[in-house]
């Protein structure tokens, strides 16, 4: 597993990002009606400088700026409308493909009924908002169930001195009415909410994942932790420039990719144990690191957030884990009596806020990067 802390991630480019949709297999039932439309929503902040700039700001050893602004699908204020027949439910796939901060979004007039998170199935929960992390993906079906007019979806920012908010326009096809104004305000600082909420998303037990068989039928509760793992994330200033680290290294990439490395044994390229199991709190520095793990072990991975920011994403690339345990302050091993050992949510980026977050992966073969987007 190596450890993705780059000094700028290569996401800058203000290019819309690509729309992928994973949809299930044939045959394997989906636990809820086919929708009658499938709607993308891929919602982030936005900044004026390109992706250049914004590499200099960081190698300059300054944190990169506020946003300018939140987009939806790379439009500004009502620049999208989504069009709906009353009495019919729609699927919308809501994506937070931003830089630096997490996301609310709502939908005036109605409620979301949360159905899958990042592949896995959830248990079908309503909410009138949703925090969305950085690189987080949700499915939520939206009934059209209010009077012909036109709604606001509105997503604004998360944990920010001020909040920035974008719209788009949920269309009833027979409407001749305009959204009501002002669009509906969201929670902004408050980090219990958004806590209280992520322990609210439980895995849905009966329904099938991506094999015919129900995603309960694999009680992770019953593995074996054959490795336990400490994972702490910094912002270190390095030769002048803001870098970023897991565990007080910053990875720097080699000129042969890691993966041609180990599968040929080229040597020198990286070195095994060059990051650390636990947080050593020693200033940042440079290298390849990739730390080694055993082929089908069941690792118990705890993620800690020492910074001064409220929340923290980490994503996997590679593999999905289950989010066992959540929580502010420090972890001890007495934390472990409070995990949710039969139907946390099996998921592959989670959002990690003040001191402590904790979660559980099957490790495989192969190198795997480990990214934390500050």
């Amino acid at each position: 597993m190596g450890s993705m802390a780059p000094t700028a991630p290569s996401h800058l480019d203000r290019t819309l990002p690509m729309r992928c949709r994973i949809l299930s297999r044939p045959l394997i039932p989906v636990p809820f009606p086919p929708p009658a439309a499938d709607y993308t929503l891929l919602i982030g902040d936005w900044y004026k400088t390109n992706h250049s700039g914004l590499k200099d700001i960081l190698d300059s050893g300054k944190n990169l700026p506020f946003p300018d602004g939140v987009l939806i699908n790379r439009r500004g204020w009502n620049g999208n409308n989504f069009t709906v027949e009353q009495g019919k439910t729609y699927r919308f796939r809501i994506s937070n493909v931003g830089l630096a901060t997490s996301l609310n979004i709502r939908f005036q007039g109605h409620t979301m009924q949360l159905v899958e998170v990042e592949g896995s199935h959830t248990l079908q929960s309503n909410y009138s908002s949703l925090d969305v992390h950085l690189g987080q993906s949700y499915s939520v079906s939206v009934a059209a169930d209010q009077p012909p007019s036109d709604f606001y979806i509105v997503v604004s920012t998360r944990f920010t001195s001020t909040a920035l908010t974008t719209t788009s326009i949920l269309h009833y096809n027979n409407s001749f009415k305009k959204p009501v104004d002002p669009p509906p305000s969201g929670p902004t600082t408050d980090v219990a909410w958004s806590l209280n909420q992520a322990r609210s998303i439980r895995w849905n037990l009966t329904a099938s994942g991506p094999r015919p068989n129900p995603q309960g039928s694999y009680h992770y509760g019953l593995a074996n932790i054959t490795r336990t793992i400490r994972l702490a994330n910094s912002a270190p200033i390095i030769n002048g420039k803001q870098r970023y680290a897991v565990n007080s290294v910053s990875f720097i990439p080699a000129d042969t990719p890691l993966k041609l490395a180990g599968f040929f044994n080229i040597s020198g390229v990286f070195s095994l144990g060059s990051i650390p199991d636990n947080p050593t709190f020693k200033d940042g520095y440079l290298q390849t690191s990739v730390m080694a793990a055993d082929f089908r072990g069941f690792a118990e991975i705890i993620f800690e957030n020492y910074e001064d920011t409220p929340v923290q994403s980490w994503h996997i690339d590679g593999y999905s884990f289950w989010t066992v345990g959540m929580d502010e302050g420090t972890w001890t091993a007495d934390s472990r009596k409070s995990y949710n050992l039969v139907d946390a949510v099996n998921r592959c980026t989670l959002q990690l806020f003040i001191e402590g977050i904790f979660g559980w992966r099957e490790l495989g073969s192969g190198i795997y990067g480990n990214e934390c987007p500050f």
